[in-house]
């Protein structure tokens, strides 16, 4: 189909095919986990030539990469906590997808901090320097200010007409910052695993992995049942909050972060995103976020996480009240529990104190310690830490370490830690040691040079809606949605719900709406539209 990147179309038919040869070819790389990491690097790898298998339990960004907070940010709390090198690599990578990868998916977005009387001027100075340090990241990670602009303050007057929702009581003014957002976390994780197999990646979902070895794995056919063995050069595991079922050397300590979504109409007029001061918190902010859809995001709760990782996280009832207070607290009219239309919690993988129990375990200092070592040398048995320790049951686990590490042992290398904005950088950390600890022949990383799926310039005369959706793709979807123009919620269409199907490698109905939608968020919009979700693969 004209407009559609050759190679990239993901769908079932594809997926049996593919999966047959793999289970009797070897491959170089095996990647298992397809979130934003393992699709990463399953196209890291790929587009070096090496031969790569990406399996996932589930689907593509069935874990942590879909319930991000859809920031795609520059690090600036890890410089308030003087962790200049996460920062300096969280505005790098975010500069990489506003100018190369996905130009079509990343957009600067304001977001206001508004100065109540809660807001003391010494803190709203501190703020507005790390905002201009912010400022001074972009500019050292070669981000031009037309694509993200600098910070400034706004007058009561102005913040009023951006936020018209905010207390006018006590209201001195606001702060203006810019940072990146990508519309979609699920469909960025869609993209990269497309321009992957673009790359000749196997991208096979439902393919649970039972036991890696550094030659290979154990795999079981979710769908079929059927037991087989992938054998591979080198195996990257990339399950994040996962990884420790696999990989057992690893310790993690996930964090839950919950998000609210409130129905469209519940706060009018919201034009930015806003930066809410959490009472008692120096440093931490909750994020209230506008959507094109009229909904709106809140977040995000940072709670330690006890017992076995469950596929889907439930947001409880106590996080929800805790968002909704502080939202309330800068808020005209209070925001009644009823307008909260669906919640959504993630977990992130947080590397925990001592988090690797041998082996060589790459260095990525985090700026507490060397814990993590230099970037260079191996920290050796003594384990693997964030110069914190482990927060324990119910600690703080805002204060460990977002650095990713790359850990190997015996050729099996895990990836872990880290965040949506760097995930390419983690992949190619990942891929690169795999490379070195397996012999294989490939030269260096090309991914921060190679655009995803749907970059580039609409045609012209393209609606809005679909060009923010699918980018350069948007004239090949655009017959499809004009021959089944039947809504099933968002302003999408059976003929949205069709490419899904058969450029996507959407095989349910879930997957659908949860995944290359975001309808299944709230509730009552996912059962109106199950029915045609449904009938997709009738």
């Amino acid at each position: 189909m004209s407009g559609v990147v050759p190679g990239s179309s993901l769908n079932a038919a594809r997926r049996a095919r593919e999966l047959a040869r793999t289970a009797e070819e070897r491959v170089d790389v095996l990647v298992v986990g397809l979130g934003a990491t393992g699709a990463g690097a399953a196209l890291d790898a790929a587009s070096r030539g090496l031969g790569v298998a990406a399996i996932d339990a589930q689907d593509l960004a069935f874990g942590t990469s879909r319930w991000s907070s859809k920031l795609i940010h520059g690090g600036l709390r890890y410089m308030a906590k003087g962790q200049v090198g996460v920062a300096y690599e969280s505005a790098v990578e975010r500069g990489v997808l506003l100018t190369r990868t996905a130009p079509h998916l990343v957009r600067a977005h304001p977001y206001v901090l508004p100065l109540t009387p809660g807001v003391t001027g010494a803190r709203a100075a501190t703020v507005m320097t790390g905002y201009l340090l912010g400022d001074g990241l972009r500019r050292a990670a070669g981000t031009p200010r037309r694509l993200l602009p600098g910070p400034s303050a706004l007058p009561a007057g102005r913040v009023r007409e951006l936020a018209p929702v905010l207390r006018a009581d006590g209201l001195r003014g606001g702060l203006l910052s810019w940072d990146g957002r990508v519309l979609d976390d699920a469909r960025l994780v869609v993209a990269v695993a497309r321009t992957a197999a673009a790359h000749g990646a196997r991208i096979l979902t439902r393919c649970r992995a039972l036991e890696l070895r550094p030659d290979g794995a154990r795999v079981r056919d979710e769908l079929t049942g059927e037991e087989f063995e992938i054998r591979a050069r080198a195996v990257v595991n990339a399950t994040g909050v996962w990884a420790g079922g696999l990989d057992p050397r690893v310790r993690l300590r996930p964090s839950r972060g919950t998000h609210l979504v409130l129905a469209p109409g519940a706060l009018p007029g919201l034009r930015a995103g806003l930066h809410v001061p959490i009472p008692g918190e120096s440093n931490r902010f909750a994020l209230v976020l506008p959507q094109a859809d009229g909904r709106v995001y809140v977040g995000l709760t940072d709670v330690a996480v006890d017992g076995p990782v469950p596929d889907v996280p439930e947001a409880p009832e106590e996080d929800v009240r805790t968002l909704l207070d502080v939202l309330n607290g800068v808020l005209e009219i209070e925001v009644p529990r009823k307008a909260v239309a669906g919640a959504y919690a993630g977990l992130r993988p947080l590397l925990a104190g001592g988090g690797h129990t041998g082996g060589h375990a790459s260095g990525y200092g985090d700026g507490y310690t060397d814990g993590y070592g230099d970037g260079r040398g191996d920290p050796g048995a003594g384990g693997y830490g964030d110069g914190r320790g482990d927060p324990g049951a119910g600690g703080r686990t805002a204060d460990l370490s977002r650095r990713h590490a790359v850990l190997s042992s015996g050729g099996l290398v895990t990836v872990v830690g880290g965040k949506l904005t760097t995930y390419r950088r983690m992949a190619q950390d990942a891929v690169d040691r795999a490379v070195a600890v397996r012999g294989l022949r490939a030269g260096p990383s090309r991914t921060a040079a190679i655009p995803l799926v749907g970059a580039g310039r609409p045609a012209a005369g393209t609606p809005r809606g679909l060009a923010e959706r699918y980018g350069a793709e948007a004239a090949a979807v655009r017959p499809l949605v004009e021959s089944c123009p039947e809504p099933v919620g968002l302003g999408l269409t059976r003929g949205d719900l069709l490419w899904s199907v058969r450029h996507e490698g959407a095989l349910d109905a879930g997957d659908l709406l949860d995944r290359r939608t975001r309808i299944g968020l709230v509730a009552a919009d996912r059962v109106r539209a199950l029915e045609a979700a449904e009938g997709m693969f009738g």
